[in-house]
């Protein structure tokens, strides 16, 4: 339960006047409806003792006003209620999606996006009631029903222990039912999570099951995650149905033995038929309170199992990740000087380190180091001076991505430094380091929404005349003037209607917006089709002038303009020199690309 206050108090905290007034209302309405059937007592014990019409009309003015305020007090509570709750589960969101952003490529590489969907969107969904009314409402059933019982002893003594009774026994089997109702509603949620990223996954790759006749094997896949999931529902609802049922069978016989006890007293003349009546009231009070038990500790079940999962996500630290109140070095606004110091790395160590470490990266345990498999670089050393353009060759597999993925701290090196401008990147905040570094890849990422969007992603500050500026610094002008809506043009998510060298021609844009001073081409040429091509080797031209660059390429065109070539085997360095050098030198590697066909030799 400490987790779930903390949390509620976290996100509920900066809300706090709304959350004082939502409790007024609560507590308001609750008095109210304690109040109520008193006036009732008074107009049936008054007509029963011959008093005036006025009289009696007062008392049913004051009963109507009062169930009036009432309704205006619950109606004003619900709405404050959900609006607070969709605003902290709003807040919430927000931060997990940001706290799965930073979590580190390992994280990524072993959950599926389905399942980060489930956590951010489908738990989150869950706490809505939980943030909106679920914890002051559970106190606020609390005070109810302690308020009737208190009422009930003040009208006898026995009529309050009854009452007494049939709460203590209600609230202790509620007890006993969540402790065993949290863990089977965490496994149901978890079920909700394999679902999600099944459906995910099967989907996005729905070109390549029905080219190869896959339905079948989905199917399959798809029934037994639905079989999985209904296994899993099953006995936490079953606890649903054992606690209605458990809490209405309570009801039945307390409201017996109330009715039982009141007219014992009736008949010795110890209370009026007004008291009667209050007395079957507050009996039938004390089941809205204790059915909101049952229904507010389901949903604390369902909600905790939410919890759990939530608090479990943010307990994930980023392996990669600044020292906060750590002093960064800021990288200059030019272009960009880069150095390699024996730099090896292996993915297993990354992932190893997911669950954070007190610095900026931790260091795999022992046990984890023996068992680690052969480096994806290593011991790779090379300077870059700056305005310098590299070339990186070599065949699939030879570790040139993950190179570049070093730069921008994707990934942090098993050993060996990386420094740019003489500063080791550990010692560069992470938003300078990438803001300094820009990168273009194969695979450009389209959002839905407008030209204008994907081209600043969604950055307000940046203006129109600004974009347009870049773009006609690009080159790409001619480009931009078939769009048919301008930067309004309307794209999509996934390929956003643009051809795969137009997409590379915006993300291009985006760079070039950022004005960094260390540029990577990660094969970005790769997949030009031929409308294309032209534009985009003009763009390259213009975007590399003045920085530094690294260009990952299967194209002679994009190796001609390197000053500098450096190739990689099986992760480690082959070759580097001067391009010129190297290509006149017979037998360098390079010269040896050149002769046999470059795409060919690297394909």
């Amino acid at each position: 339960m400490h987790t779930h206050f903390k949390l509620f108090a976290l996100y509920l905290k900066p809300h706090w006047q709304r959350a004082l007034l939502l409790t007024f209302l609560v507590l308001g309405g609750i008095a109210l409806q304690l109040v109520n059937p008193q006036i009732i007592r008074y107009v049936l014990d008054q007509a029963a003792a011959g008093a005036t019409q006025p009289q009696l009309l007062l008392a049913a003015s004051l009963f109507i006003a009062f169930s009036l305020l009432q309704a205006g007090m619950t109606l004003a509570s619900t709405w404050l209620g959900t609006d607070l709750g969709w605003t902290a589960m709003n807040n919430l969101r927000a931060d997990l999606a940001l706290h799965c952003l930073r979590l580190d490529m390992g994280f990524h590489n072993s959950h599926t996006p389905g399942e980060l969907l489930e956590r951010v969107d489908g738990d989150v969904n869950g706490l809505s009631s939980f943030f909106s009314r679920l914890v002051i409402q559970m106190i606020a059933s609390l005070l109810l029903v302690t308020g009737v019982i208190l009422l009930l002893f003040r009208e006898d003594w026995r009529m309050g222990l009854a009452a007494a009774l049939y709460a203590g026994v209600v609230l202790a089997f509620l007890q006993i039912i969540q402790g065993r109702a949290i863990p089977l509603w965490q496994r149901a949620r978890a079920t909700e999570a394999d679902l999600s990223s099944l459906l995910e996954e099967r989907l996005s790759g729905r070109e390549d099951v029905r080219a190869n006749g896959g339905e079948g094997y989905v199917l399959r896949g798809l029934a037994q995650a639905q079989g999985a999931r209904f296994r899993a529902y099953y006995p936490a609802r079953m606890v649903d149905v054992i606690t209605f049922s458990g809490t209405q069978l309570f009801l039945i016989l307390a409201t017996v033995l109330g009715l039982g006890i009141g007219i014992f007293l009736y008949r010795r003349g110890q209370i009026t038929i007004g008291t009667i009546y209050l007395i079957t009231y507050y009996i039938a009070l004390l089941q809205e309170p204790l059915n909101d038990f049952r229904r507010l500790m389901h949903e604390m079940q369902a909600a905790s199992g939410s919890i759990l999962r939530v608090d479990e996500l943010f307990a994930r630290q980023p392996a990669i990740r600044q020292q906060p109140g750590k002093t960064h070095t800021a990288l200059p606004r030019s272009a960009l000087p880069m150095e390699f110091s024996g730099v090896s790395f292996h993915y297993a160590s990354h992932s190893a380190n997911r669950n954070g470490a007190s610095g900026d990266r931790a260091d795999s345990d022992g046990d984890e180091l023996l068992a680690l498999p052969p480096s994806v670089l290593d011991d790779i050393s090379f300077t870059l001076a700056p305005n310098r353009v590299l070339g990186l060759l070599g065949r699939t597999g030879s570790g040139k991505t993950t190179l570049t993925r070093l730069l921008v701290r994707l990934y942090d090196p098993t050993s060996g430094e990386i420094r740019l401008d003489g500063t080791a990147l550990q010692g560069i905040g992470l938003r300078d380091l990438r803001q300094r570094v820009g990168m273009v890849t194969q695979e450009v990422q389209l959002f839905q929404g407008s030209l204008r969007d994907n081209i600043t992603l969604f950055n307000r500050s940046i203006d129109d005349a600004t974009i347009l500026d870049a773009l006609q610094a690009l080159g790409l002008w001619s480009w931009f003037s078939a769009q048919a809506d301008g930067l309004d043009t309307r794209l999509q998510a996934g390929s956003g209607g643009l051809s795969a060298g137009e997409a590379q021609l915006l993300a291009f844009v985006r760079i070039f917006l950022k004005d960094p001073g260390l540029v990577i081409l990660d094969e970005a040429s790769s997949r030009l089709d031929p409308a294309t091509e032209q534009l985009l080797e003009r763009a390259i031209d213009r975007l590399l002038r003045g920085r530094t660059a690294i260009v990952i390429a299967h194209r002679l065109e994009t190796v001609e303009r390197a000053d500098e070539i450096l190739i990689l085997e099986n992760g480690r360095l082959l070759e580097h020199g001067e391009r010129v050098a190297l290509r006149d030198n017979p037998n360098s590697r390079f010269a040896h690309l050149l002769r046999s066909g470059l795409q060919e030799t690297l394909a």
